[in-house]
C-alpha cells in the first residue's frame, strides 16, 4: 500500500489495538483492561496526533508514551481541580476547542451530567487533565511541541551561528529586494528552515576543527545536527529576513518619483533604521511575562515553522491518520515540489490563473464592469478570483484561526460596501478617482505634485498651494484610513476592558520585578512549557532595558545631527504613544495572529504635532509602524524559542547577532533596487515593483504632514474624525459582554472586524480575500473539526509545503526569466492586460474641463 493510499477497514485497526495487550501495566505498576486501553489510545490519538500504527504500540513514541505515564500516576481529584482552574481559565478563549470545553463543564457537573458510566467518567477526566496539565489545551500546540525537554541537547554552536548568519543575509536581501513587488515575494522563516535543514546535515560532515576556552570545546562539529540548532538557525533567520518598514519609506524620501530628499544619505538611513529595530527589541523584552509566558497566548503564526522543524529533523511513528500514512517529512517535500512546478503556470506560462479577472474579457473596456470585478482598477468581486497560492495566501488561511478569517472577512465585506457607497455617489468627488488606490490625486485626476506647494525650505507654501489644487483621496483610500483610526480606538477600548485582569496581573509582575530583580519570571508561571524553561538562565529585564534607551538616544541623534527639521519633542511623544499602545497590538497578535502597526495613526497624531512637515511626518510614521512591527516580530520569535526550549539567553544573542546583519544587508537591497530596477516605483512598472508603501507614505504625507491633519480634517474631510469615537462604541458593548457572557461572544472580535475593513485603499481588493476565506473553511474549520486528527498532523506541513514552494519559485522564475526580460506572449499571458482594468487609471466619472472638486475659498 502507498503511503497516500486510504484504508476504510475499521475492523483491522480495532483487531489490531485489541491484539496488542489485553492488559498493560506500566512502570508506575497500574493496570488498564483492554477496553480501558482502547479508549486511551482513541483520546490521547485525538489530542495527542498518534493515529492508529501500521507496525508498531500506538503509545510508543515519546509524547504519548510520557502522557500515558502521567495519565497512570493521576486522581480523581487532581485531575477535577485542573480541569476546574482550566475552566475558568479559558471559557472565554476563542482557541480553545469549545467541544472541550463543553466537555470539561459537563465533567465539572459530575457523572451524571456526563452521561457514561463511573470508571469511564474517571478515566476521561483524567485523559483531558492530564494533556492541560503537561503538554497544552490547543491540539495546534500539542502538534508541534513535546510534553518533556532535554536540557542537554546542543543549541548555540558555531555552526548553527555560521549557517544562521549566511540565511540571513541571504533572506534579508531576497525579502527586502522584492517587498515593492505586488504581490511580494517572500523568503519567510519557514521557506529558509528549509535551506537550513541540508546545510547542517552537511555541516556535521565536517572535521572537528575548533577550539577550547576556559574548559569548554567550541568546535564547528559537534555530531549530528539537532532540531534545536536547526531550531535556533531558525530564530536567527526569522528575526534577520524580516523586511524593514523604513527601507520602504527610505525609498519614499530618495526616489525622484515621491520626495527626492538628497540629504537622505547612507548614515541616516542606517543610524534610523538600526534605531528603529533595536527599539521595537527591547520593547519586546520588556513585553515577555505578557505574551510569551501565558499558555493564551498561542501566536498561530510561528507553529508551521515549528511543525516544520519537527518533519526535518525529528524521528516519527508511522501512524495512520483517516488512512493517511504518509510522513510529515515526505508530505513537505512532495507539496513543496507540486507547488513549486504549479507556480510557474500562474506566474509566467499562463497568467490568467494569477489574476483571474475574467469577468472582465467578456466587455474589456466596459468601465462600470471593470470597476465592480476587475482583479487590478475594481472591486474583484469575483467568486472564482484566482489560482494563484501567492495571492490565496495573502490571509494566510491555513495558519491563522478560522474566528480570525471569519471576522476579517466580515470587515473586508462590509467595508466593501461602504466604498462602493461613496464611489457611486461621487461623495468627495471621489467618482472622478479610480475606487481603490492609494495615490493622491489633484483636481484633473492626474498624480498630485508635491513639489508645486511646498517654498524653497521644503515647507508648505499657501499661495502656491491655492494656485495648484486641493489633494484629493480616492474612495478606497478614505475608507482604509478611516477605518485604520476606529481600529486604533477600538483595539485599546476593547483589550483595556476585556483583559483588564491580564493586565493588572501583569503589572503587579512588573512591580514585583523591580521589588525583586533576582526574581524569576518563571515562578509566576506554572504551564508546563513555563516549568520546563526554567532550567535555563533567563536574560535579565536590565538586558533588554538597555538596548530601548540606546535606540532611543540614537533616533534623537539621527534627527539632530541630518538637517531633518523634526522637533526632538515629537520622536519622545510618539515613544511614548507606542509603549502605550503596544499592550492591545501585542494581546491581538498573540491571540489570533493578526498584527497591527500604528503608522497612521502617527500620521495623524504628527500632522497635529508639526503641520507642514512632510519629514516629520514620515520619521513619526516610522516610530510608530516600524517600532510596533519589528516588536511584534522578534517577540513572536521568542515565542517559538520558548515553545522549542530554547535558553532564553542564547535566543537574545540570537537575535542581536541577525538584526545587525540585516540592517547592513537591507541597505544593499534598496540600492540593488535603485540601479537595477527600470522605472522602479511606477504604477505601470512591468515586473510589478510598483512601492505600495512608498506610495502610501507619500500619500500621507501630503495629506496630514505638508497640509495638516488639522485643515484636512475640519475642511475637506471632516467625516473622517468620527471614526475616532465610533471604534470605541462598537468596543464596549462586546468587552462587556464577553466578561459577562464569555463563551457566547468570544468568537466575535471588534478589532478584528475594524482590522479587515483596513483592507481597502492599499491596490489590494476582493481577489485577494475570496479564495483564502474558501481555504480557511476548508481547512481551518471542516478539517479542523471533522478530520482533527489529520489536520493536527497535516495542516501546517502542508501550509510550509504551499508557501516554500511559491517563494522559491518566484525568486527562481524573477532570476531566470522576468529580470532577464525572457517573455512568453500568447493568448492566457494578454488577456488579463487587455483591458482598461490591467490600467488602472478609468474612473467611473469624466474629469470635466477645468477640473473638478473644491473652488477657491471653499479650502484653505
Amino acid at each position: 500500500m502507498s503511503d497516500l493510499d486510504y484504508d476504510d477497514d475499521e475492523k483491522r485497526i480495532m483487531d489490531e489495538k485489541n491484539s496488542l495487550a489485553s492488559l498493560e501495566v506500566r512502570e508506575t505498576g497500574v493496570a488498564v483492561d483492554a477496553a480501558e486501553r482502547s479508549r486511551i489510545i482513541d483520546r490521547i490519538k485525538f489530542m495527542n496526533t498518534v493515529g492508529d500504527t501500521v507496525d508498531q504500540d500506538p503509545l510508543a513514541d515519546a509524547a504519548s508514551h510520557f502522557i500515558y505515564d502521567r495519565l497512570m500516576e493521576m486522581s480523581l481529584e487532581e485531575a477535577t481541580e485542573v480541569l476546574t482552574k482550566a475552566y475558568k481559565e479559558h471559557c472565554d478563549d476563542v482557541n480553545f476547542p469549545s467541544d472541550v470545553l463543553d466537555r470539561i463543564e459537563k465533567m465539572l457537573q459530575g457523572r451524571d451530567a456526563y452521561g457514561i458510566d463511573s470508571d469511564v467518567f474517571e478515566l476521561d477526566c483524567k485523559l483531558e487533565a492530564v494533556v492541560i496539565k503537561f503538554h497544552s489545551p490547543y491540539p495546534e500546540v500539542r502538534a508541534v511541541t513535546d510534553p518533556f525537554d532535554d536540557p542537554t541537547i546542543p543549541v548555540e554552536t558555531l555552526r548553527a551561528y555560521l549557517l544562521g548568519t549566511i540565511w540571513v543575509a541571504i533572506g534579508s536581501f531576497v525579502n527586502q529586494f522584492f517587498y515593492e513587488r505586488q504581490p511580494r515575494l517572500n523568503l519567510a522563516a519557514i521557506v529558509l528552515q528549509l535551506f537550513l535543514f541540508p546545510c547542517g546535515k552537511v555541516a556535521q560532515l565536517l572535521p572537528d576543527w575548533g577550539f577550547t576556552f576556559r574548559g569548554s570545546r567550541y568546535t564547528i562539529n559537534r555530531g549530528p545536527w539537532t532540531h534545536k540548532e536547526q531550531m535556533f538557525a531558525t530564530v536567527m533567520v526569522s528575526a534577520g529576513s524580516q523586511m524593514s518598514n523604513f527601507m520602504s519609506i527610505s525609498i519614499a524620501m530618495r526616489s525622484e518619483k515621491f520626495f527626492n530628499l538628497e540629504w537622505v544619505d547612507f548614515g541616516f538611513i542606517f543610524l534610523t533604521n538600526l534605531s528603529s529595530l533595536f527599539f521595537g527589541y527591547g520593547l519586546a523584552g520588556l513585553a515577555r511575562k505578557l505574551v510569551i509566558y501565558p499558555v493564551k497566548a498561542v501566536f498561530p503564526t510561528v507553529l508551521p515553522t515549528l511543525a516544520l522543524n519537527r518533519a526535518l529533523l525529528l524521528k516519527e511513528t508511522k501512524t495512520s491518520i483517516n488512512g493517511w500514512t504518509i510522513s510529515r517529512q515526505k508530505l513537505f517535500f512532495l507539496t513543496f515540489a507540486l507547488s513549486f512546478v504549479y507556480f510557474f503556470f500562474p506566474t509566467y506560462l499562463f497568467n490568467a490563473l494569477s489574476t483571474f479577472n475574467w469577468m472582465t474579457w467578456i466587455a474589456p473596456q466596459n468601465v462600470k464592469v471593470t470597476l465592480v470585478t476587475g482583479s487590478f482598477l475594481g472591486m474583484g468581486i469575483n467568486p472564482i478570483p484566482t489560482f494563484d497560492w501567492s495571492i490565496i495566501n495573502y490571509s494566510t488561511p491555513l495558519v491563522l484561526p478560522y474566528f480570525a478569517n471569519v471576522n476579517r472577512f466580515i470587515g473586508v465585506i462590509l467595508s466593501g460596501f461602504a466604498l462602493m457607497g461613496l464611489y457611486w455617489t461621487n461623495t468627495k468627488y471621489t467618482a472622478y478617482l479610480p475606487p481603490n488606490a492609494n495615490t493622491i490625486y489633484d483636481n484633473t485626476g492626474a498624480t498630485y505634485n508635491l513639489s508645486r506647494i511646498l517654498d524653497s525650505t521644503g515647507h508648505f507654501d499657501l499661495d502656491k498651494f491655492k494656485a495648484y489644487s486641493v489633494p484629493y483621496m480616492t474612495a478606497g483610500h478614505l475608507v482604509g484610513t478611516g477605518t485604520l483610526w476606529a481600529l486604533y480606538t477600538c483595539a485599546f477600548t476593547y483589550i483595556c476592558i476585556s483583559e483588564y485582569k491580564l493586565i493588572i496581573r501583569t503589572g503587579k509582575l512588573f512591580y514585583n520585578a523591580i521589588r525583586h530583580p533576582r526574581s524569576k519570571a518563571f515562578d509566576d508561571f506554572d504551564d508546563p512549557h513555563s516549568r520546563m524553561m526554567r532550567a535555563y538562565p533567563e536574560v535579565p529585564d536590565w538586558w533588554y532595558l538597555a538596548i530601548f534607551l540606546i535606540a532611543g538616544a540614537l533616533a534623537i541623534i539621527t534627527i539632530t545631527a541630518w538637517p531633518t527639521t523634526v522637533p526632538v519633542w515629537t520622536v519622545i511623544c510618539i515613544f511614548l504613544f507606542n509603549i502605550g499602545m503596544y499592550i492591545p497590538t501585542i494581546i491581538v497578535y498573540s491571540v489570533t495572529g493578526y498584527a497591527m502597526g500604528f503608522g497612521a495613526f502617527s500620521v495623524f497624531i504628527a500632522g497635529y504635532m508639526d503641520p507642514g512637515n512632510a519629514v516629520t511626518n514620515i520619521l513619526v510614521r516610522l516610530w510608530g509602524y516600524n517600532v510596533d512591527e519589528q516588536s511584534e516580530t522578534f517577540i513572536a520569535d521568542q515565542k517559538m524559542a520558548h515553545y522549542a526550549k530554547l535558553p532564553q539567553r542564547a535566543v537574545f544573542r540570537a537575535q542581536l547577532v541577525a538584526t545587525l546583519i540585516q540592517t547592513f544587508v537591507t541597505l544593499g537591497a534598496v540600492e540593488a533596487l535603485f540601479k537595477s530596477v527600470a522605472d522602479f516605483c511606477s504604477a505601470t512598472q512591468q515586473d510589478k515593483f510598483i512601492c505600495l508603501f512608498p506610495r502610501s507614505v507619500y500619500s500621507d504625507a501630503i495629506m496630514f504632514g505638508v497640509l495638516g491633519t488639522d485643515r484636512v480634517l475640519s475642511t475637506l474631510y471632516p467625516a473622517l474624525k468620527h471614526c475616532f469615537y465610533i471604534g470605541p462604541l462598537t468596543a464596549i458593548p462586546f468587552a462587556i459582554l464577553k466578561l459577562k457572557k464569555p463563551q457566547k461572544v468570544k468568537n466575535i472580535f471588534p478589532p478584528l472586524i475594524w482590522g479587515g475593513a483596513t483592507f481597502w485603499g492599499y491596490t489590494y481588493n476582493l481577489t485577494y480575500y475570496i479564495g483564502g476565506f474558501y481555504a480557511a473553511t476548508a481547512f481551518m474549520f471542516y478539517l479542523r473539526r471533522y478530520y482533527t486528527a489529520w489536520w493536527t498532523k497535516y495542516n501546517y506541513i502542508l501550509a510550509s509545503g504551499l508557501t516554500a514552494g511559491v517563494a522559491f519559485s518566484g525568486v527562481v522564475i524573477f532570476l531566470a526569466l522576468q529580470y532577464t526580460q525572457t517573455t512568453l506572449s500568447w493568448w492566457g499571458n494578454n488577456v488579463v492586460s487587455a483591458g482598461v482594468d490591467y490600467a488602472r487609471v478609468a474612473s467611473l466619472k469624466e474629469v470635466p474641463q477645468g477640473g473638478f472638486g473644491l473652488k477657491d475659498g471653499e479650502f484653505s
